[in-house]
């Protein structure tokens, strides 16, 4: 593939608003996850929460939108100046040649959630002020960022659970290459609701504490809410106009594996296929790859496979770590969480490491697995996120400059 530029980029998560407080939080090993104290939760777990999100209000004209991930959205839109480059992008090519391709979960199925508490004790009937299209629906927060930013492009919402908002950049980078648009806003946004938590809980899949990435004590995942955002564009003809730091999406990989509803395949066979596959349209060879940011959600099986899965295609000495133990799993905003964190890695010449884990598992071990940041020259890193269902995507981003 022709590389794509990463013209901005920003996230939102329970560490902060911004790339600045993620990245001072990364370099403290400082976690954002807490008790949960979320609605009427009664089962000991640790959560990831934004604060203040019921102060959030949305614009008069959009508050047919008002849900909390639409809120949670415009949080992260208007974090790090990503408004503004967007509206510029907007200015250069046309309101009809900015595409919009977000990732989500379970979008704002929480006002369903509530609105149901509140159904005609007679009939059932749901609130009349309750807006199922514009909250609940999975295209919510795609024609909500399309309409408050008055984009007339191309909009589309991948919802494929963990992996969402990875694929996001492989299907913008698609519409680029088939020249239906000059940019695209990507990225995802997943808040907390109640059917999440106790979900997760009934398959077992939640700690009681913080959780432990790769740890060999580690016995379940946080869940937590973010919001993340890229701006995506071709390359500039002149390569020496890119700005110092520029950070590019080389290559990414997608399988599809459908080993099992929502374990795994145990020995990794699908994570495998994509990050070789990432590896093979980024033109690069493992040893090239300087680090990689796992999916490491901190369930016994997911980390046990993906360990497998990158032993198989890198061997034992890429440093690698998960920073789900900062932020919680985010779910469908995961993918773009960490192509921030990879970002912010790259053009700080940084590791993160890994919050929350004390000793690495000895049956994933060996593995250059950094339980501490570390100073590296990165050129390279790889993203992994594994959803429900063995749908998988692999990213590579690449600093300007190390592009094979």
């Amino acid at each position: 593939m022709n590389p794509i530029l990463l013209t901005h980029y920003t996230a939102t998560t329970c560490l902060g608003v911004g790339n600045a407080a993620l990245l001072q939080a990364l370099r403290s090993m400082r976690s954002g996850l807490a008790p949960c104290d979320f609605d009427t939760v009664d089962f000991p777990t640790w959560t990831g929460t934004v604060a203040d999100m019921e102060n959030v209000r949305l614009p008069e004209s959009l508050q047919h939108y008002d849900c909390r991930n639409n809120r949670l959205a415009q949080l992260g839109l208007q974090a790090d100046g990503f408004a503004d480059a967007v509206r510029q992008a907007m200015q250069r090519y046309g309101t009809g040649r900015v595409a919009v391709v977000l990732g989500t979960s379970t979008a704002g199925i929480y006002s369903t959630e509530l609105a149901y508490r509140m159904r005609d004790a007679e009939t059932g009937a749901l609130p009349s002020d309750f807006h199922y299209a514009e909250t609940h629906n999975t295209f919510s927060v795609g024609a909500f960022v399309k309409d408050w930013f008055g984009l007339q492009g191309p909009a589309e919402v991948v919802s494929t659970a963990c992996s969402s908002s990875a694929k996001v950049f492989a299907s913008a980078a698609r519409l680029l290459q088939a020249g239906l648009v000059d940019a695209v806003v990507v990225g995802g946004v997943d808040t907390l609701c109640l059917t999440t938590l106790y979900g997760f809980r009934s398959l077992g899949l939640t700690s009681g504490q913080a959780c432990r990435p790769y740890d060999g004590a580690r016995d379940g995942l946080s869940i937590g809410e973010a919001a993340a955002f890229a701006l995506v564009e071709r390359l500039p003809h002149d390569a020496q106009a890119l700005p110092a730091g520029s950070v590019l999406l080389t290559g990414y990989g997608e399988t599809s594996d459908a080993h099992h509803m929502s374990a795994p395949h145990p020995e990794g066979a699908g994570a495998q296929a994509a990050m070789q596959a990432a590896l093979q349209m980024a033109g690069l060879q493992p040893q090239h790859i300087g680090y990689i940011n796992l999916h490491g959600t901190a369930t016994p099986s997911n980390d046990l496979a993906e360990g497998k899965a990158v032993r198989a295609v890198f061997g034992t000495d890429t440093p690698c770590s998960s920073t789900k133990g900062f932020t919680g799993h985010t779910l469908g905003a995961a993918g773009g969480v960490e192509a921030v964190v990879c970002a912010l890695a790259l053009t700080q010449g940084c590791a993160p490491g890994s919050a929350g884990t004390q000793a690495l598992d000895p049956a994933i071990a060996p593995l250059r697995y950094l339980l501490q940041p570390e100073d590296l020259p990165l050129q390279h890193a790889l993203s992994n996120s594994f959803g429900f269902g063995g749908s998988n995507c692999s990213l590579v981003f690449s600093r300007a400059g190390g592009a094979a």
